[in-house]
């Protein structure tokens, strides 16, 4: 008996993220709403009686960007429809994952759900067909400017017309193949499809999804860490008391959360007066951290049911539109950026004082008494690393000046670029929670002490892949292998289940697969 897999309406409102990791993992079944397929062939309607009258429409039957004022016969058309959505298959690079990739071929059926597209119910049955036979494109990462994704979502287009490649039963192979293995026929493209089909930013935004989604579970990681390191050092934890009566919500919140997570260890403090700031700051940086990636991850969600196509079907009529250009999802993508610097800077400053010895008594370079020893001095240069490179990846470039398609398109985002900047981000602050955490556990070890709860696990895992550092040692691989346990999914969900930040974790739908299914069984968290 074939298992059917759960499934997932599209109507054209936003989706969740516990929706897009379920679309990205390949996991449901898409189905378009009756309403949404009934608003798509009510925008068709309108888009064809606009053909018929003989109104030019951009894309339809007319050429794009630098060709728009040529107009192409009705015999034309087919010829015009098929080659456009081909001569923007032009992305190079590394690929998207598979589950971006679904995502993004989600996200243009939604929006196309909304009824202000003017694409084929055709088309939108041939998105659902190919998600539902797993064939799923091969799309290259670089190829746009953050001003519709045309040469990214011309990838997905072009495939749908049985050329360029894609991945079929976890096999790339060319798309003429992966249509014939799994029974589909390639899309002839009607009027208007082929650039709905490859001028919307829907790749960007699935990628922006996964980009805060993971930069979400770094953030929490980084904030268990900071938590282990503090008490490490012997930190007071007055100001996290006091920040829940004075700070903002945010503020309060991680003030709430660093209380209860270290509230099963026998905290030990030696602060005389009050701690250095990196120690003191916890909850300001971190609430600010948040507050920013729930915006974000807000206005993500938003952009996934709404069309930002060119041209849209409005009051009745097909209209030239400026939707195109994401740039309040770029803005707050680059706030985001600025946002994990500070984190990265908080958490470069505790290894520094963990590093540097002196509180608590600690030896210097955390080199054990008595022992023969380089210690971990050198490996703090690599914490000072990571924390300069996502700096020098926190500067604003979507305000940059690009003029292409003979002046006719002046304006871009760069949201691409700026999603791509964020993953290096992320991946950095994992390593360096890695390196907090590994300093950290030293110093427990040192002064004798016994983390519990959230450190408890923090320290098992750094036990698990690094011995107590008696004798130096190459420390390369064993940092890897803390940054990978501490980043799975496997260990977020463990950490959540410890002391949860349920208005931050459920949102974002943070840890294993199986435990999003969990949750969704449960009554969603309204923030």
């Amino acid at each position: 008996m074939k298992h059917e897999r759960p499934g997932i309406e599209l109507s054209g409102q936003p989706l969740s993220f516990a929706e897009m990791a379920r679309i990205g993992a390949g996991k449901v079944a898409l189905s378009a709403s009756a309403t949404g397929m009934a608003r798509v062939e009510i925008a068709r309607a309108v888009v064809e009686d606009a053909i018929a009258a003989g109104t030019p429409v951009y894309g339809a039957t007319t050429g794009v960007g630098a060709m728009k004022d040529v107009e192409w016969s009705p015999e034309d058309l087919e010829a015009f429809s098929l080659g456009l959505v081909r001569a923007h298959h032009f992305g190079t690079g590394t690929p998207f994952s598979c589950a971006v990739v679904r995502n993004a071929m989600a996200i243009r059926v939604n929006t196309a759900l909304t009824g202000q597209v003017g694409c084929t119910s055709e088309l939108v049955e041939a998105y659902i067909r190919m998600l539902d036979a797993d064939v799923i494109p091969v799309v290259r990462r670089t190829g746009s400017i953050g001003c519709a994704d045309i040469g990214l979502m011309g990838q997905i287009g072009a495939v749908l017309t049985g050329v360029g490649e894609a991945v079929y039963r976890g096999k790339r192979m060319q798309a003429a193949d992966a249509f014939a293995a799994a029974g589909l026929k390639p899309v002839m493209m009607a009027p208007r499809d082929s650039l709905a089909s490859l001028s919307v930013n829907a790749v960007s935004f699935a990628a922006a999804a996964d980009a805060t989604r993971n930069a979400a579970a770094s953030i929490r990681i980084l904030l268990a860490t900071g938590m282990m390191a503090s008490g490490s050092l012997g930190a007071s934890r007055d100001p996290w008391r006091a920040v829940r009566h004075v700070g903002t919500s945010r503020e309060a919140l991680i003030g709430a959360w660093l209380c209860n997570a270290s509230d099963q260890w026998e905290w030990p403090v030696t602060t005389h007066v009050q701690d250095p700031l990196s120690l003191r700051m916890v909850a300001q940086v971190f609430g600010a951290v948040i507050e920013n990636l729930l915006t974000t991850g807000h206005k993500i969600l938003a952009a996934t049911g709404r069309s930002d196509d060119n041209p849209v079907v409005v009051e009745g009529r097909v209209m030239t539109s400026g939707g195109s250009l994401p740039l309040d999802v770029t803005i707050l993508l680059e706030s985001a950026a600025l946002c994990m610097a500070h984190a990265a800077r908080n958490a470069f400053n505790r290894c520094v004082l963990l590093g540097n010895g002196q509180r608590r008594d600690l030896p210097v370079n955390l080199v054990p008494p008595g022992r023969i020893a380089t210690g971990f001095g050198p490996i703090i240069k690599l914490a000072g690393e990571i924390f300069s490179r996502v700096l020098s990846m926190s500067n604003p470039v979507s305000a940059q000046s690009l003029v292409v398609a003979a002046g006719l398109e002046d304006e871009a985002a760069f949201l691409p670029l700026v999603i791509e900047r964020f993953e290096r981000q992320t991946r950095a602050l994992r390593r360096l929670a890695a390196l907090e955490a590994l300093l950290a556990s030293q110093a427990a070890d040192i002064l004798n002490d016994t983390p519990k709860g959230v450190s408890g696990m923090i320290y098992d895992v750094v036990r698990k892949h690094a011995d107590f550092y008696t004798v130096d040692r190459p420390l390369s691989a064993e940092v890897e292998a803390i940054e990978e346990e501490l980043g799975s999914d496997e260990f977020i969900s463990k950490l959540i289940e410890q002391v949860p930040i349920a208005s931050f974790d459920d949102f974002f739908a943070l840890g294993s697969l199986e435990r999003i299914e969990q949750r969704l069984t449960r009554e969603s968290v309204v923030i």
